[in-house]
C-alpha cells in the first residue's frame, strides 16, 4: 500500500511484478547484483565502521525506486543517483520498480523466503520479526557510526529503536508517523467550532462529533474503522491515547480487557448508538474514512499527517479543508513508519555502499528526500508534518526549510506539531491481534445491543490464542 494508505498494518493483495531499471555512472560498471554478495572490485577498508572508499566498485540492488507513473519522484531518485555518484563514481545503483503498492504483503513473504530479496530492500517497523524470523537482514550495528551517517545523533531514537532487536540495529529509517486528530476545517467552521484548536481530549470529541453531526445532510461527526484488520488497529490508537496497553510486558498476553479498554469501548458505542454522531454504514476500513472526509461527509478521525497527500492527490480534494491536531488524551499515540534493510550475506563493500546510499538519500537534511525546495519546484507537496524523525539543529533547519518551501498552508497542522505525543510501537502479531479486534469494533458499531464485556473478554481469549504461538 502507498505509505499512506494503512502501511503500517499491510493489507493482503496481489503479488505484482518486479521491474528493473539500472542507473550507473559508468557505462563499463553495468553488472548485477551477484547471490554471492561478492564486490566487483576496488580495494575497500576490512573494518565495518570505517567509511566505503570512494574508489571501491560495486553494484547495489535497491527496490522501491519510484515508477515512471511517478514522474517528478523518479526524476528525483535520478537526479540524486547522479549526485551520489560524484562522490561515490565505481558504485552502480541498481533501482527495482514495483507498480502499485511497494511492499505487498504476499510478495514480501515470499521474497524473504525464497532469499530474493534486493541488496536493499524496503520495509515497515513492524516487519522486523518476520525478516528476523527469515534470517533476512544484515545486522549492521558497526556499520552505522557518526562517519558513516554523520547525523545520527539527531534521528530520534526511539525511531531507530524500532530497528532493533537486542540491541542490534537491522535498519535505517526512511519515513516515520505519529497518528492524530484529522479534521474537516469546513465542517468545523459549519457547526461553529474553531478548527485551529481540535479537540484534545475523547470528551471534547464526542462534544463537536454532536455538532458535526447536527449539520444534517448524512454528515458523521467522528468516523472509526470496523473491518480489514483497520479496526482493530484503531482501537490499539485509541487504547495508546488514554495510557493503556495492548499486551502485558512480556508481549505473551493480552492487556486490553481492563477499565480502559472497556471506556474505548463504551465510549464509541455511545457515539454510535445514543448520540447518532458516527453514521449509520459502518464496517469500514482504510480509503473509506478517506473519501468521507474529502467529500465533506466527515468531521474528524484519526489519521497520520500523509493520509491527506492520498486524499489531495488521488481524491481531488484541497490541503486547505484540512487540519490535525495530537490524538486526543495524548497519552501516547501509535507510531509507524518504513525502512530499508540490507541483506544478510552480501559482502562489506555493498554494505558500505548500502549504507552511503541510505544516508545520502534519506538521512541528509537538505539532500534527497529531505530537499525541500527541489520537492516544491517539481511540484511535489511540502510542509507536511512527516517524516518527522529529527532531533536537535537537524529539526529546526528541516523545520524551517518546510515552512520556507510549503506548497500548503502548515498553520493548518500546528496544533499537532506543537503538542507532540510519545510514540508506541504496534503490539507482536500486529495483523493478527488488529484482526481480533475487528469483531470488537464491529460489534460496537453495528449492534446497538452489543455486550461489552463479552466482545472484549472473546477478544482477549482469542488474541492470548494468538500471542501464546510466537
Amino acid at each position: 500500500m502507498r505509505s499512506a494508505r494503512f502501511r503500517r498494518t499491510r493489507r493482503a493483495g496481489a503479488i505484482t511484478l518486479v521491474s528493473a531499471l539500472t542507473l550507473t555512472a559508468l557505462a563499463a560498471c553495468g553488472t548485477s547484483s551477484s547471490d554471492d554478495g561478492g564486490s566487483e572490485g576496488g580495494s575497500g577498508s576490512s573494518d565495518p565502521a570505517a567509511p566505503l572508499d570512494p574508489k571501491t566498485k560495486v553494484t547495489i540492488t535497491i527496490d522501491c525506486m519510484p515508477p515512471t507513473a511517478k514522474a517528478a519522484e523518479l526524476k528525483e531518485w535520478k537526479e540524486d543517483v547522479e549526485e551520489f555518484n560524484k562522490t561515490y563514481p565505481n558504485v552502480t545503483i541498481e533501482g527495482r520498480s514495483t507498480p502499485g503498492q511497494c511492499l505487498e504483503p504476499p510478495r514480501f513473504t515470499a521474497m524473504l523466503k525464497a532469499k530474493s530479496q534486493p541488496d536493499v530492500f524496503y520495509t515497515y517497523f513492524t516487519d522486523l520479526p518476520q525478516v528476523l524470523d527469515n534470517d533476512g537482514a544484515e545486522d549492521i550495528t558497526a556499520y552505522v557510526n557518526d562517519k558513516t551517517v554523520p547525523l545520527l545523533k539527531d534521528i530520534d531514537p526511539g525511531v531507530l529503536g524500532s530497528l532493533k532487536h537486542e540491541d542490534k540495529l537491522y535498519g535505517l529509517p526512511t519515513s516515520n508517523y505519529t497518528m492524530g486528530l484529522l479534521i474537516n476545517r469546513k465542517l468545523f467552521e459549519k457547526a461553529g467550532l474553531d478548527p485551529d484548536t481540535p479537540p484534545r481530549t475523547w470528551e471534547e470529541v464526542r462534544t463537536a462529533a454532536k455538532k458535526i453531526a447536527g449539520l444534517g445532510d448524512g454528515i458523521a461527526g467522528f468516523g472509526e474503522y470496523s473491518a480489514g484488520n483497520t479496526g482493530g488497529w484503531h482501537f490499539t490508537a485509541q487504547m495508546f491515547s488514554i495510557g493503556g496497553e495492548m499486551v502485558d510486558e512480556s508481549g505473551k498476553k493480552a492487556a486490553f480487557n481492563d477499565a480502559l479498554g472497556k471506556q474505548v469501548a463504551e465510549n464509541l458505542h455511545a457515539m454510535r448508538w445514543e448520540d447518532e454522531s458516527m453514521g449509520k454504514t459502518q464496517l469500514l476500513q482504510w480509503g473509506d474514512l478517506q473519501k468521507q472526509i474529502a467529500t465533506d461527509k466527515l468531521g474528524m478521525f484519526l489519521a497520520a499527517p500523509d493520509d491527506i497527500t492520498y486524499m489531495v492527490q488521488q481524491l481531488g480534494a484541497d490541503y486547505e479543508n484540512f487540519g490535525m491536531g495530537p490524538i486526543p488524551g495524548a497519552k501516547n499515540t501509535l507510531a509507524g513508519g518504513n525502512s530499508y534493510m540490507i541483506k544478510k550475506g552480501i559482502s562489506a563493500d555493498k554494505v558500505k555502499a548500502a549504507v552511503a546510499w541510505l544516508n545520502f538519500e534519506n538521512l541528509t537534511v537538505g539532500k534527497g528526500q529531505f530537499d525541500w525546495a527541489r520537492k516544491k519546484s517539481d511540484k511535489l507537496p511540502v510542509g507536511l508534518p512527516q517524516p518527522n524523525f529529527w532531533l536537535n539543529e537537524s529539526k529546526k533547519t528541516d523545520d524551517a526549510a518546510r515552512v520556507e518551501h510549503a506548497t500548503m498552508p502548515v498553520e493548518n497542522f500546528k496544533a499537532f506539531m506543537d503538542n507532540p505525543v510519545p510514540g508506541m510501537a504496534e503490539p507482536p502479531k500486529a495483523q493478527e491481534v488488529y484482526k481480533v479486534l475487528d469483531n470488537v469494533m464491529s460489534g460496537l458499531l453495528t449492534n446497538e445491543d452489543a455486550d461489552v464485556d463479552k466482545l472484549l473478554s472473546t477478544a482477549e481469549q482469542q488474541v492470548n490464542q494468538v500471542l501464546a504461538t510466537q
